[in-house]
């Protein structure tokens, strides 16, 4: 059975969510709860560390771009971290996003000090 966990923590203004397992359709609701309830918390500036995801099904996609959504509908901002190395030798959802198109919607980062610098620039689609 494999572990899914997301834990939180405050960096400054911004809030950074470390998600770590499968991100499928069994746990992409608990992802999508805890974004929920960061927005929620007043809290619209959001890190999602994916750079222990080493699986990510279309179910897990839908959050990412639902998380997108919710946060610019509030004036937030949202952050991905996807490093080029890391879960299964380079991140799965790196993989996925890009296959489907859609990984230039994101503001992409290699680390949390980089997503959370205002003047970091996101690495390149």
């Amino acid at each position: 059975m494999v572990t899914f966990t997301v834990t939180d923590q405050d960096n400054g203004a911004w809030a950074v969510l470390r998600v770590s397992g499968e991100l499928d359709l069994v746990t992409s609701p608990v992802l999508r709860q805890r974004v929920h309830d960061v927005v929620a918390e007043g809290r619209h500036r959001l890190v999602l560390d994916l750079s222990e995801v080493w699986f990510c099904d279309s179910s897990g996609v839908g959050v990412l771009i639902a998380s997108r959504r919710l946060l610019r509908s509030c004036q937030g901002r949202l952050r991905l971290i996807l490093p080029a190395r890391g879960a299964a030798d380079g991140s799965h959802v790196n993989k996925v996003l890009g296959a489907l198109g859609v990984r230039r919607l994101f503001e992409v980062h290699p680390d949390v000090p980089s997503a959370v610098d205002e003047d970091a620039r996101p690495l390149s689609a």
